[in-house]
C-alpha cells in the first residue's frame, strides 16, 4: 500500500512519444491480395488452441447516465427514449405499456426493480438485437461471433468472460438460456467460464489530501484497479491464440461478416508474424549454439571476441541486418547502438522472444479509444504502443503536436500469441510496464476520491509485446456506450 501511496505523490512519468503512429509508419493498411492471404493463413496454420476473451465486468451505469439524469425531470435522453421505445430490443408492452409514452416513466421502468432494472444490471445480459425468431443480449452476440471464426480443431469455442462476483447469477442464467440452443443451431461445443478481477489487484483510495480514503466504517477503501488488472486473468490461460473485443462491440448478424473476415485477418497477420519471428529466433540460436561449442583458447580480449565467432560471420552480420529491417519496417523497433556483435544479436534475440499483439485500428472519426504512437522506451529503442488522451503531457508541444496528427484509434479488437517458440506459456506478468497508469477522479457514496488505475490491459500491461496495428473498416466498430446506440443501424 505505501508503494500505492507514493505513486499518488508522484505520479506517472510522461512517455516520450516519438510520432503518431499512421500508414506507412506504423499501421499497415492491406491490400486485397493481402487480406486474402492473411484470412487463408488464419484457416492453415498450426494453433495450439484458440479462446475469445471477452471484458464484460461492471454494471452498465455509465451506458445509462442520461437516462438517470431525466429520472425526475424530462431531458433529450429520455425523450429520444421514449419516442424510439418500441425500436429496442428490450421494449416490451407487458413493462412499458403502449404508446405513446412518457419520458420519465420509460426512464423509470427501464432503469428501477418498478420494469427491467437495468440500470444494476452489467451490459452482458441486456438485451441488444430483436430478430424475427429471437431477442439477443451482447453475449449472445459473442457466441454467434465465435463459432464463426475461432473455433478450435475439435469443434470447440472457448470463452473466457470476465465478469462481477455480483453478477455471477445473472451471467449463469444467460448462459443457461442459449448455450444448448446455439450448440444445435452452430453445430458447436461452448466451453465458457466465468473469471473475476482478482481482489489481490485492487488498489488503495485516497482523499483530497492523498491520505487512505476511509470508508463511515473506518476501513480502508480499495478498488478495482481498472481492465490492466485483466492481465492476470490472461496470463492463466493455456491456449496460444487469444481473441480480445469488448462485450458491447457487438452488431447484428447480417452485418458480422464484415467482422468476422478482419478478425480472420487479425488472426492471420499474428500468426504470419508469429512463424516469422519463431524462424529468426531458431536461426539465432543455431548461432549461439555454435558459439558454445568454440574453445576459448582463441579469445581476443580486444575485441571482446573470438577470431572465430560466429556472431562476426558475414552470415550472422547478414541474418541480424535481415531482422533489424524487419523489426524497423515491420514493428517500428529500432534497438540502440550494440557494444559488439553478441551483444547484437543478444538485443535482437530479446526483442523477438516477446508475446505478440495485432491490434486492429481504425479511422478516427470522433469515437473515443486509445491512440496509436510510436514511443522512446527506456532502453532507448522504440516500439508501437496504444495511448490514452491522459498519458500524454499537455505541456509538451511535440506531444500535442503527434495527438494532433494521429489518425486512428483502438477499438479494442486485438488478438494475442501467447506461446513462445518453443511452445512454452510467456509469462505475461514479465512484460508490464508498471512505470505506466492512470489517476483518476471518483467518487464514493457522494464523496470525491482519486483512484489509481494500474497499466491498461492493452496499454502498459503490454508494453513489453511484439505490436503490430492493422488498419479495420470502421464497419467492425459498434461499441454501445449509451443505450441511445443501439439505434444505430448496426444493431437495428
Amino acid at each position: 500500500m505505501n508503494a500505492q501511496l507514493e505513486r499518488f505523490r508522484k505520479g506517472f512519468p510522461w512517455l516520450k512519444i516519438e510520432a503518431a503512429a499512421t500508414p506507412g509508419r506504423g499501421i499497415e493498411v492491406l491490400s486485397e491480395e493481402q487480406i486474402k492471404e492473411a484470412s487463408e493463413y488464419a484457416d492453415s496454420a498450426e494453433v495450439k488452441g484458440k479462446c475469445k476473451f471477452v471484458p464484460a465486468s461492471g454494471a452498465a451505469s455509465r451506458m445509462f447516465k442520461d437516462i438517470f439524469a431525466g429520472l425526475e425531470s424530462e431531458n433529450a435522453s429520455t425523450r429520444k427514449l421514449a419516442d424510439n421505445l418500441e425500436k429496442f430490443a428490450f421494449y416490451c408492452p407487458e413493462v412499458f405499456g403502449a404508446a405513446p409514452f412518457e419520458p420519465c416513466t420509460c426512464a423509470r421502468k427501464l432503469l428501477t426493480d418498478d420494469g427491467l432494472a437495468y440500470g444494476s444490471k452489467p451490459k452482458g445480459v441486456l438485451k441488444f438485437h430483436r430478430y424475427p425468431d429471437e431477442i439477443r443480449t451482447a453475449l449472445a452476440e459473442h457466441f454467434v461471433e465465435g463459432q464463426a471464426y475461432m473455433r478450435n480443431a475439435d469443434g470447440s469455442v472457448k470463452l473466457i468472460v470476465t465478469i462481477s462476483p455480483e453478477h455471477r447469477d445473472l451471467f449463469e442464467a444467460e448462459l443457461a438460456a442459449i448455450k444448448d440452443k446455439y450448440e444445435k443451431k452452430y453445430g458447436v461445443k461452448y466451453n465458457v467460464s466465468f473469471t473475476y478481477q482478482d481482489k489481490e489487484t485492487d488498489t488503495v483510495a485516497v482523499d483530497s489530501e492523498g491520505k487512505p480514503f476511509l470508508k463511515d466504517d473506518g476501513s480502508i477503501l480499495f478498488r478495482p484497479a481498472g481492465h490492466g488488472a485483466l492481465i492476470f486473468n490472461l496470463d492463466k490461460l493455456d491456449e496460444e491464440l487469444v481473441s480480445i473485443k469488448n462485450i458491447d462491440n457487438v452488431c447484428v448478424e447480417r452485418m458480422q461478416p464484415v467482422t468476422y473476415l478482419w478478425k480472420k485477418v487479425l488472426m492471420g497477420r499474428a500468426l504470419q508474424l508469429r512463424d516469422k519471428i519463431f524462424g529468426y529466433l531458431c536461426s539465432l540460436d543455431q548461432i549461439l549454439e555454435v558459439r558454445s561449442e568454440i574453445s576459448d583458447a582463441c579469445f581476443v580480449p580486444a575485441l571482446n571476441m573470438n577470431q572465430d565467432d560466429p556472431f562476426s560471420t558475414p552470415e550472422c552480420q547478414e541474418l541480424c541486418n535481415e531482422i533489424e529491417t524487419f523489426l524497423k519496417d515491420e514493428l517500428c523497433v529500432e534497438i540502440p547502438e550494440p557494444k559488439d556483435c553478441r551483444d547484437r544479436v543478444e538485443k535482437l534475440r530479446d526483442k523477438l522472444n516477446r508475446p505478440i499483439r495485432v491490434c486492429g485500428m481504425v479511422k478516427n472519426e470522433g469515437e473515443p479509444g486509445g491512440g496509436p504512437f510510436i514511443i522512446r522506451d527506456k532502453d532507448g529503442s522504440t516500439s508501437l504502443q496504444i495511448l490514452e488522451g491522459a498519458q500524454i503531457n499537455p505541456d509538451d508541444p511535440h506531444a500535442v503536436a503527434c495527438l494532433k496528427s494521429a489518425t486512428h484509434f483502438n477499438p479494442v479488437d486485438l488478438v494475442c500469441c501467447l506461446k513462445n517458440y518453443k511452445g512454452e506459456k510467456f509469462n505475461l506478468l514479465n512484460h508490464i510496464d508498471e512505470e505506466t497508469g492512470l489517476i483518476s477522479s471518483k467518487s464514493f457514496q457522494g464523496r470525491e476520491l482519486r483512484a489509481l488505475e494500474r497499466p491498461g490491459l492493452w496499454n502498459g500491461s503490454m508494453s513489453d509485446w511484439n505490436t503490430l496495428f492493422v488498419e479495420v473498416p470502421i464497419e467492425t466498430f459498434n461499441p454501445v456506450k449509451v443505450v441511445l446506440d443501439l439505434l444505430r443501424e448496426a444493431h437495428q
